[in-house]
């Protein structure tokens, strides 16, 4: 007998559809692919404006604080008090030429000091300062500091006989006592290691350090929008002036330490929060941290 064996049944022709949609790759996917790179590039777009952005600001920064500081400054160094009383550039000669010496002291050691501490601020949020020199950059921080702290002292002292009265005491004693006390924290924070706090706190101490800067900016606008705005006829120059000084003690601060904190937020630096139960928890990164990272 013949032995009998099963029949196989002929291939079915695959359709040259269904070929061509199991070798190529899925529509699905590629769609995914496109939308990841046209991602990828807008998010590339975004951070190279948001460097530029960054790079401009800081440029701003920068110039302005040499700008005011020399502006200032420079005056007081090369004049006396009595000699600068009849001169057009007083500025606050006169309020000063008659105090006690120790008010005189004061009012040079928080000239001079704030002067300093306006031209090395912007260079500790210099990148390059901090990856390239960070011995430099250390120094020029504990500089820093210092002439903040004697700043700010002296500047207390000298805001009991301001030209703007109680609002001015209120206004400039309590931004000395703060930017005594975010430079003290700032100190504390890198003493400990702890970076991401460091960072956060000196962002607030150069934000009333350039209150120098942005009070010089209020000033004249002010001045300018009650000459464009009359708050009454025939005001003249003196009390229009008054006006625009008793706003500056508290303008010239409050504003840039809430840029400031915005700032600090949007990198994701420790912030302040008005809820706590809105506090995210998170772990201060460290100096062995970054090295860590690093590796």
């Amino acid at each position: 007998m013949s032995e009998i064996t099963p029949t196989e049944a002929p291939p079915r022709p695959v359709p040259d559809a269904v070929m061509s949609h199991e070798s190529s790759p899925s529509a699905e996917s590629t769609t995914i692919r496109a939308t990841s790179r046209l991602r990828v590039g807008r998010a590339g777009r975004a951070g190279g404006v948001g460097r530029a952005g960054a790079r401009a600001g800081w440029t701003w920064v920068l110039l302005s604080s040499i700008g005011i500081a020399a502006f200032a400054v420079t005056p007081y160094l090369t004049s006396s008090l009595a000699a600068l009383v009849d001169s057009p550039t007083s500025g606050l000669a006169s309020n000063y030429v008659d105090r006690p010496w120790f008010i005189v002291a004061a009012f040079y050691a928080h000239v001079v000091m704030g002067g300093f501490a306006l031209v090395l601020g912007p260079l500790q949020f210099w990148r390059g300062l901090r990856e390239r020199m960070p011995r430099m950059h250390r120094w020029t921080g504990r500089i820093y500091l210092v002439a903040v702290a004697i700043a700010s002292v002296s500047g207390l002292v000298i805001a009991f006989v301001n030209d703007a009265g109680f609002v001015g005491f209120f206004g400039f004693g309590t931004l000395a006592v703060l930017w005594f006390a975010t430079g003290w924290r700032a100190y504390r924070a890198i003493r400990r290691r702890d970076i991401d706090s460091h960072r956060a706190w000196m962002m607030r101490n150069f934000a009333l350090t350039y209150a120098a800067v942005t009070l010089r900016i209020w000033l004249p606008l002010l001045i300018l929008l009650q000459v464009l705005v009359p708050l009454a006829p025939g005001t003249d120059f003196d009390a229009v002036f008054a006006n625009a000084y008793a706003a500056v003690p508290f303008l010239c601060w409050i504003p840039n330490l809430i840029v400031a904190e915005w700032l600090i937020r949007r990198r994701g630096l420790p912030s302040y929060r008005l809820s706590s139960a809105a506090r995210v928890s998170r772990a201060p990164r460290t100096a062995s941290a970054e090295v860590q990272l690093a590796r």
